[in-house]
Parts: C-alpha cells; structure tokens; sequence
C-alpha cells in the first residue's frame, strides 16, 4: 500500500477542494455497536418498529428507549485516530467538506467543523407535529416525549422511508462535485442516496479513494483503493500533522 499512500498523499497536498463521506466503519472502530447490536433489541424487533414513523406512532416509548441506549453509547465513545486525522487535515486544507451517515457526533468532538450530517443527529429531539426541539443532555424521560402542541418530541434523525435533509445533501452533493479527491471513508456504498456522493456527484476529473478493510459497493468507482481501517490509513496519510494526535478525543458539542 506504500505507492498508493505516497499518490494519494501527493493528491491531497495538491488539492484545492477535498470531500470525505464516511459511514459506520470509523465509529465502530470507537467501540460503537453496529445499528443491530445496541443491547440485542434489533433482534426482537423490526426496523419498522425502532426506526420508522409508523413504529413511533405505535409505540414511541420503545423507539426512545432504544435511542436512550444508542444516546448512552456515543456519550461513552470517544474519538478515534480517524476522527483526529480527518480534523486535522480540514485544518490544512483551503476547502473541506465533510459529510456523514453516522449520527454519533464523533467528528465534531474530535474537532472537524465542516459536517454535513446526513442521517441527523441525536443531539436534539423535534416534535413530530410543530417542529419545536429541545437538547438531548442525557435520556429522554416517557413523560418528555408529548409536547404541548399535541405532537411527539422523536429523535432529530432520518428514518427508514424518510428523505435526507435537502439542504444537507445539495450542499455534500456540491462539495462532491468540486472536489479534486473525494475520500470514502468505513462505507459499504449500499444506502442511497448518500452513496452517490461516490458514484455520481464527483466531477470527471475527481480522485476517488476508498479507505475500507473489504472490498465494497464503492470500489469498483475509486481510483485508488486502501485497504485498511480509518484509524490506521488516514493517520499515514497526513504523513506527521495528525500522527501526533492519534489518542486525542474531545468533548460533546
């Protein structure tokens, strides 16, 4: 992998604009359970009935107590040298985009700016009825989730059937498009439409780079593919900056 570091390194240092999508592979490798492992509730319940506004409007003391328990889970996670690398190399490049599936809030603590966060966030709830939101600091109390316009106060996220946030996507499919290196960063490439930001928003002459231990859907569309995880990869190609800064994480936002 030593050549291809050595080009893609040299790409970066070269490049005006740089766009990073990344998926859940960073974050697990910050110990967070995959969408299906918080506390086995994947395994007795549907996705219709944790992730979906049918499931809440059945039951939405189940869906919080499942995003209580992803809440607690990014609260404990810290960081990694990944996060670090990223943030730090937004900080030497002149235009940075950073846009990602994963709704932990890892990028920001780990110091990037430029986040684009497509899936959301489980920093604030929004009532489902009025759009009213209110911080997340800790759980969200049963008695917490009715809001006084009559509508449910759900975790500010998007759910299966729902659309990604129109500002949020227009604005990484734009950084996809100027980009001269795009990086696609612990993403199997498999959920639409973000995975486009890979595929067919970058421009003719964009330099794709998958950064994954496993081939993906992705792969077949990168100029250059590393295999490896994020927090071994992207250290080595800051090449010093972010190698200094590996175990560093940050505070919650």
């Amino acid at each position: 992998m030593t050549g291809d570091l050595a080009e893609v390194r040299e790409r970066l240092r070269r490049a005006s604009s740089v766009c990073a999508l990344t998926g859940s592979g960073i974050s697990a490798e910050s110990g967070l359970p995959t969408f299906r492992g918080v506390n086995g509730l994947w395994r007795t319940h549907r996705v219709e009935d944790l992730a979906s506004p049918a499931g809440f409007a059945r039951d939405p003391l189940l869906v919080w107590t499942w995003y209580n328990e992803r809440r607690a889970a990014h609260l404990r996670a810290v960081p990694n040298a990944g996060h670090v690398a990223l943030a730090a190399l937004e900080r030497r490049s002149t235009d940075f985009t950073l846009a990602t599936q994963n709704v932990d809030s890892l990028h920001l603590r780990a110091g990037s700016v430029n986040v684009l966060e497509l899936h959301g966030h489980l920093r604030e709830a929004r009532c489902d009825r009025c759009g009213a939101r209110v911080p997340l600091d800790g759980e969200l109390a049963p008695d917490a989730i009715a809001h006084v316009c009559g509508g449910r106060f759900r975790p500010d996220i998007v759910w299966f059937g729902e659309a990604l946030p129109r500002d949020a996507f227009a604005r990484a499919a734009e950084a996809a498009a100027r980009a001269d290196v795009v990086l696609v960063i612990g993403t199997s490439g498999l959920v639409e439409p973000a995975a486009s930001l890979a595929t067919r928003a970058p421009r003719g002459d964009a330099f794709v780079v998958e950064i994954n231990p496993e081939e993906t859907a992705i792969s077949r569309h990168a100029d250059v593919a590393l295999r490896g995880t994020a927090s071994d990869v992207l250290p080595r190609l800051l090449a010093g900056e972010s190698e200094t800064a590996v175990a560093h994480g940050g505070s919650m936002p």
